[in-house]
């Protein structure tokens, strides 16, 4: 079978943590889900020596995998990084990426005037106009159409970094792959994708304004992080995505 027909797949067990990914890859041998997962990578399952997959923290990278490849009298190790996103429904968001905005203004070398604008935008600090929708915050609809254009053009301009940095990250923990997996007990489903097509598929398209005056990068919302039952977290700056539009992806 083609990496495309063995993009998606119904499990025959469900997937509830990180952990099930973890077992699953340790016991390849047996396991129907993670042989098919080795395949897509490109691997020759009559080549495999041994498989060691272990969670990975505070990263892009939630399992990474080691394996062992045996080819004519030849050994050498290979390591594939995979993002895991558990999904419960067809409709679930989930968060990619959550910072104070200050912490994005060194990794995107953004100027201090976006950075105000920004921290307008998540309630970090108070609106500079009055009556607005939320009194904690601005909506892009309610700057000034100036500042709104400003803060369009800087995702515009950095727009590839930020896809990156947000989906993949960077270094030698950057994630390769994402594995996106229903978290339910039974008919549950997977589908595995190259972080390349995770990142065309979701950053591609323009920078907009979304009707609910939030910020979108292709498939991507920008957004104040509320919640937090008022506490001062809730001013971070999150970025969104729905994996399970993974399920439906043709390549």
């Amino acid at each position: 079978m083609d990496p495309i027909t063995l993009g998606s797949e119904t499990a025959k067990g469900g997937f509830r943590n990180e952990d099930d990914i973890i077992l699953k890859f340790n016991n390849w041998r047996k396991d129907i889900d993670s042989q098919k997962w080795l395949m897509i990578m490109g691997y020759k399952l009559n080549e495999i020596e041994s498989v060691r997959a272990v969670k990975i923290h505070r990263c892009k990278t939630d399992v990474q995998v080691k394996v062992m490849i045996y080819i004519k009298l030849k050994k050498y190790d290979d390591v594939q990084n995979l993002q895991v996103k558990l999904v419960s429904n067809i409709k679930g968001y989930n968060q990619i990426d959550k910072r104070w905005v200050d912490n994005y203004k060194d990794l995107w070398e953004i100027s201090p005037d976006i950075i105000k604008l920004l921290k307008h935008y998540t309630g970090e600090i108070p609106p500079y106009i009055t009556n607005t929708d939320d009194c904690r915050r601005m909506f892009l609809y309610e700057f000034h159409s100036n500042d709104r254009d400003k803060l369009l053009k800087f995702f515009k301009d950095n727009k590839l970094m930020i896809v990156t940095d947000i989906l993949k990250g960077r270094g030698r923990m950057a994630a390769e792959w994402m594995l996106v997996a229903q978290k339910i007990d039974k008919n549950a489903r997977w589908v595995l994708k190259t972080m390349n097509v995770v990142m065309n598929y979701f950053g591609g398209g323009e920078v907009r304004m979304s009707p609910q005056g939030s910020i979108y990068i292709g498939r991507i919302t920008v957004q104040r992080k509320g919640g937090d039952g008022g506490r001062p977290t809730a001013n971070m700056l999150q970025f969104k995505i729905n994996p399970a539009e993974l399920f439906t992806l043709k390549e």
